[in-house]
């Protein structure tokens, strides 16, 4: 029976992305990443080196899925900004490992990121020459407040959540247009 590497490949990246959103990268456990990828941990180390490099790849695909899924309208950088809040809300293992990547691994830049992060905040700047954005702040600044602001109600501790309902999907989704837009206005 011929094995089929790249489904492999995805059953790690499956596993791993479940295992790290749960205990971060240093408490992430090989062992428990191959079970669940019903492989085992020398192909972890056969395909990404190490869990470092597993966790590079979980990282990659994240920042994939980000960018396919919230584009950036100029116009609308309210509906930017919720739109990303919903995609946390729908992947709630992305926040995690977006603040574990930040913590454990802040130190690995992903070029596509950081290349999303110039054109989006170019867009921005362009917007802000043609007078349909503030220039309240740098573009830099504003795209980094609107990925913030989205990440609120997914960042924030339980007592917060208590006492600012946010239970209701389409209210969060208001409340972070509303904000997004004092920023952009």
């Amino acid at each position: 029976m011929e094995r089929d590497a790249e489904a492999t490949k995805r059953r790690l990246i499956a596993a791993g992305r479940a295992e790290f959103a749960a205990h971060g990268l240093n408490g992430a456990r090989v062992d428990r990443i191959a079970a669940a990828a019903r492989s085992n941990k020398a192909q972890i180390y056969h395909y990404f080196g190490n869990k470092a490099g597993l966790f590079d790849a979980v990282w990659n695909e994240i920042v994939e899925q980000i960018v396919a899924s919230v584009p950036l309208d100029v116009d609308d950088l309210p509906g930017f900004a919720a739109d990303l809040g919903d995609l946390y809300a729908e992947y709630p293992d992305m926040p995690r490992i977006i603040t574990w990547q930040r913590l454990e691994h802040g130190d690995a830049f992903n070029e596509l990121a950081v290349a999303e992060v110039r054109r989006r905040s170019a867009d921005i700047a362009r917007g802000q020459a043609d007078g349909r954005v503030s220039t309240r702040f740098e573009p830099e600044v504003l795209f980094a407040l609107l990925v913030h602001v989205a990440m609120l109600w997914a960042a924030a501790n339980p007592e917060v959540l208590t006492a600012v309902d946010v239970a209701d999907r389409a209210r969060s989704r208001e409340l972070l247009r509303r904000i997004a837009a004092v920023l952009a206005e």
